[in-house]
């Protein structure tokens, strides 16, 4: 494979690696940040020994920017070790030390004392170590595991071996912390999490506050809460933790692409303080003008219209360069004229969903697919050839969607729970995704079920793409190879959830040897001639019949994939981009001219 390097690769600070706040919805001033040079070793050891080098944190091992490029295989241990010392004055009441994504199974250290251990490389994890710091320097250690497809746990794209017919729709894996790595302070009773939800038919936010002392979950602490509008106070109340408070905005701006209006939060209770936001806003499904079921947002039909986005990197893999190179990525989306981005089977950076908030962009948000190794012919040739199938088959055949490991279910519940539950407050997200084409999937009613139990305010995506199972708020297609022909399916909105993977491979931009696109094109001029062609045949004349969101493959090239919209190392923009914007904005005055 030819490594790539994008320019926020090349641009690469040692010394100052991935140093903005990550948690833009739960902020404090109090913020060490632990990124940078650790020393790492890979060996059959659990315990240890000689460490074999450094390893730039947050990049995993796997790639380039890590300074490693080595696989970890299963069996293996990845040894991670961090010395540091508090500045003078951090250390408040307690400190908490933040993980944002270890891939997959850790244990963790903080001067020879096991803090606990976590599963799941796509969710955040933290611990009070309060108790086990020192005065000077303290000595950091991580214990990884990564058994990639050998376990059931959530992978998404990553694979060990990749071969056969369908061996370009899995990627290089990683492992090991991925995300960033912090410190904060916190008084002995702190603010854990709250919880925003805009009332949009009310003009109201409620806001529930979630905290911590030394004895657990704290109840009844009075809180009070300042809602501000460009730095002016709009709005403010009291309420008590644990219980949600209900706060009038009575002439409220309104959140959505073209006006990505945002409100500040200050929650204090007690001797904490901590900052957030929401924007106000309200996703939904009615009936247009016509009678035929929509996707709404703020009360009015809303057409979503955007790519599928894998969020890889040629140097760093499911890590972004820079907050610079993951910024960059929805900003050539808008600038071509799309309002959704669908994250597809990763969770990303906390700091990618406040980039599509202020900018104005809607997340589909996809749930890492699991389970063990998947029959491609069971769930990709079958259900492409035989609709039926992909609309017949129940999914509590646990043996044919290979997911026989009790274990490995509950732990997707687990995944699933923790996902929506730190990506809540983020405006941007309409719609969760739990499954896609069957991998892994299991009993998807009753995953339904959960999100709406957990956030009954957004839609759900119940099984994307095939082995539908009639739930969730969309009859999703998925649709490569045939044209496009589509009607009203009640109960349901008619949602086209992929399409088109259009390939222009551009010299001096390849990853690979192999290349891989459903139609493949060699200029800007003949891919963007038949991504119009294929709007004016398949997108345009299927609007008047229901169709109601169109998200295209994908974002950028990934290794032997080249049907991206911008090449791996994001060089260059493959279409022609007026003639794209100006596609796109047809496409939005059609819809309203036959929904509002």
């Amino acid at each position: 494979m030819e490594q790539l390097v994008s320019r926020w690769g090349k641009a690469i600070d040692k010394e100052r690696v991935w140093q903005e706040y990550p948690r833009p919805n739960l902020v404090r001033d109090s913020y060490l940040n632990l990124n940078g040079e650790w020393e790492y070793s890979i060996n059959q050891s659990e315990t240890g020994g000689e460490y074999d080098g450094t390893i730039l944190v947050p990049f995993s091992p796997e790639t380039y920017l890590s300074g490693v490029q080595r696989m970890v295989m299963p069996g293996d241990y990845l040894h991670y070790r961090k010395t540091f010392s508090l500045p003078e004055g951090f250390a408040g009441d307690r400190v908490l030390l933040h993980f944002g994504g270890v891939d997959q199974e850790c244990r963790v250290f903080l001067n020879g004392v096991c803090l606990g251990g976590h599963k799941g490389g796509y969710t955040p994890f933290c611990f009070d170590v309060t108790d086990v710091l020192r005065r000077g320097e303290n000595v950091l250690t991580l214990t990884v595991q990564d058994w990639t497809e050998k376990k059931p746990h959530a992978r998404g794209k990553q694979k060990l071996v990749r071969e056969g017919d369908y061996r370009w729709l899995f990627y290089t894996p990683q492992s090991g912390i991925w995300k960033t790595v912090w410190l904060e302070s916190v008084a002995r009773e702190y603010i854990s999490r709250i919880k925003l939800t805009p009332l949009y038919d009310e003009a109201a936010v409620q806001i529930c506050v979630h905290a911590l002392g030394d004895q657990g979950e704290l109840f009844g602490r009075p809180f009070r809460v300042q809602v501000l509008e460009k730095d002016r106070l709009v709005a403010e109340g009291n309420g008590e933790t644990g219980c949600p408070c209900d706060i009038a905005l009575p002439d409220f701006h309104a959140w959505s692409p073209e006006t990505p209006n945002l409100y500040d939060v200050v929650v204090t209770m007690g001797e904490d303080c901590v900052r957030s936001y929401f924007g106000m806003r309200k996703f939904s499904v009615g009936r247009d003008r016509k009678g035929i079921l929509r996707f709404y947002l703020n009360n009015e039909p809303f057409f979503f219209n955007g790519p599928l986005d894998q969020g890889y990197w040629p140097e760093s893999l499911l890590t972004a360069p820079s907050d610079e190179a993951l910024l960059y990525d929805i900003q050539v989306m808008k600038k071509l004229g799309y309002n959704t981005i669908r994250k597809h089977i990763k969770v990303e950076q906390e700091r990618f969903y406040y980039h599509c908030d202020r900018l104005g962009m809607v997340v589909w948000q996809d749930m890492p697919n699991g389970g063990g190794e998947y029959d491609m012919l069971f769930v990709t040739d079958l259900p492409n050839a035989y609709d039926w199938f992909a609309r017949g088959v129940e999914d509590n055949r646990y043996s044919w969607f290979k997911r026989e490991d009790e274990e490995g279910r509950n732990q997707y519940y687990q995944d699933l729970e923790n996902m929506v539950e730190e990506l809540y407050n983020f405006p941007c997200i309409a719609v969760w995704v739990p499954f896609n084409e069957g991998w892994g999937q299991f009993d998807a009613g009753k995953a339904t079920q959960l999100i709406r139990k957990l956030d009954p305010g957004r839609l759900v995506n119940e099984a994307c793409g095939w082995f539908d199972q009639k739930g969730g708020d969309m009859y999703s297609i998925h649709n490569y190879v045939y044209k496009l022909k589509v009607e009203p399916k009640e109960p349901r909105v008619v949602a086209l959830t992929e399409y088109g993977g259009y390939a222009y491979p551009v010299p001096g931009h390849l990853a690979c040897d192999r290349e891989f696109g459903y139609q493949v094109y060699r200029s800007r001029e003949e891919l963007t001639a038949n991504y119009r062609r294929l709007w004016e045949e398949e997108i345009y004349p299927n609007l008047e019949r229901g169709l109601s969101s169109a998200i295209y493959t994908q974002t950028s090239d990934i290794e032997e994939e080249v049907n991206g919209v911008m090449t791996y190392d994001r060089d260059m923009v493959k279409f022609i981009e007026p003639e794209v914007q100006a596609m796109n904005e047809k496409l939005y005055a059609m819809f309203q001219e036959l929904t509002r």
